[in-house]
């Protein structure tokens, strides 16, 4: 099982190396998602969020090395942040969702781009309350995002309102 990740257009000119143009699997459990990177006192982030429930993971300052491990980092910050925002799972489960990484180019999908331009103004606000990327509580920030009222669903009634946190906790016990 494979998850494929799709990349802005920014974050594909930065790891050209990993993205890949033929997917021949089927997406897995957790679905697609997308990363777009952002920098903040100059250390280049990772924005990158599922598409099915629209759940957050920031990756801070990552750096051409780091992208020969990157599939270690985003399984072991994926899994620490379902611990901080309170989905109790093994990380052996979490992996095995995961499978592999695939990096594949932008698919345009709108509404997860301007989610995630949405949620990079957010962090632009505390970035001003915090000073600096050292000082900021990556964790607790992106609970603050994903606890924010999302709407999934088709129609406009009040029961399709829910949180990241509470979509993911569904897709993970399937």
């Amino acid at each position: 099982m494979r998850t494929p990740i799709h990349t802005s257009k920014k974050l594909e000119k930065l790891v050209k190396k990993l993205i890949q143009t033929d997917l021949s699997e089927q997406c897995g459990i957790l679905g697609k998602w997308n990363a777009t990177v952002f920098h903040m006192d100059r250390k280049k982030c990772w924005l990158i969020s599922n598409a099915k429930t629209q759940y957050l993971v920031i990756l801070t300052n990552i750096k051409m090395a780091d992208l020969k491990n990157i599939e270690e980092i985003f399984k072991n910050a994926f899994y620490g942040q379902l611990i901080y925002d309170g989905i109790i799972t093994d990380f052996e489960n979490v992996s095995l969702k995961i499978g592999g990484l695939d990096f594949l180019p932008t698919d345009n999908d709108r509404k997860t781009t301007g989610f995630q331009n949405h949620r990079l103004q957010d962090l632009d606000w505390w970035k001003y309350e915090f000073g600096s990327l050292e000082n900021m509580p990556i964790k607790d920030l992106t609970n603050r995002m994903n606890t924010t009222p999302i709407h999934i669903g088709k129609g406009r009634k009040m029961s399709d309102y829910t949180n990241s946190i509470k979509e993911m906790k569904k897709l993970l016990a399937e």
